[in-house]
């Protein structure tokens, strides 16, 4: 499950606010690389998860 939007933004303003990557992971409980990648990012914003479409027709059954 992604992480929610408002977390994510909680967890850079913590390392903006002088906070390490290293002690923002333990805090947090989440990964470093995890970290490193939103801070990457160009800006956050919320993920939208894309669902296969059923093989079977229900209606068609």
């Amino acid at each position: 499950m992604p992480y929610s939007l408002d977390f994510r933004k909680k967890v850079i303003n913590y390392i903006e606010k002088g906070g390490k990557i290293t002690e923002a992971a333990k805090v947090f409980g989440i990964g470093r690389a995890t970290i490193y990648k939103w801070l990457n990012r160009s800006e956050l914003k919320a993920n939208k998860v894309e669902r296969r479409q059923r093989k079977l027709d229900w209606k068609a059954l």
